[in-house]
């Protein structure tokens, strides 16, 4: 059975979540509502809906992965692509966009959303699932080498002690 989300009333197959984004509602006049939505979860054709979780409250639930740079957690069970965002003539986005992230609706129709993250960052964790992590004080980084994320230690049984 497929894997199902119920936000509010509807039930959603997970796959046709793109991604959960931060909802400011002073941007969008039009919307007046007693509630508090905080997010609006993207679905894979673009449609939308509002939610009263945060986005970090969604994406913890609902295994998501955040990106560092701003308020946006993709979907891990979408196949996603990473474009660098340049504008074109006639288009003077409201912010300093650097990436594209693509992804196809279940029509086969292209979609994308624009990010503040640097393509490097959005790759690694919305296409391959890697956290980013900052070069550290060793350059591993620069070597090529993942710095190991936890050692494994061998249990020793103890030989218990008597106490006198």
């Amino acid at each position: 059975m497929t894997e199902m989300f119920t936000i509010g009333k509807r039930l959603i197959p997970a796959d046709h979540i793109a991604l959960v984004e931060l909802f400011e509602p002073g941007l969008t006049p039009k919307i007046q509502t007693s509630r508090d939505f905080k997010a609006r979860v993207v679905l894979i054709n673009r449609d939308s809906f509002l939610i009263e979780e945060t986005v970090e409250v969604f994406a913890n639930d609902h295994g998501f992965r955040g990106l560092p740079d701003e308020p946006v957690a993709v979907n891990p069970r979408v196949r996603f692509s990473v474009e660098t965002f340049k504008p074109v003539d006639g288009f003077t986005p409201t912010k300093p966009y650097l990436t594209r992230l693509l992804w196809r609706d279940l029509d086969g129709n292209d979609q994308s959303k624009l990010l503040l993250s640097k393509p490097e960052v959005a790759l690694a964790i919305a296409v391959t699932g890697d956290p980013v992590q900052e070069p550290s004080a060793d350059n591993s980084a620069v070597s090529g080498k993942r710095p190991r994320s936890g050692t494994r230690r061998k249990s020793r049984q103890r030989t218990p002690v008597a106490t006198v």
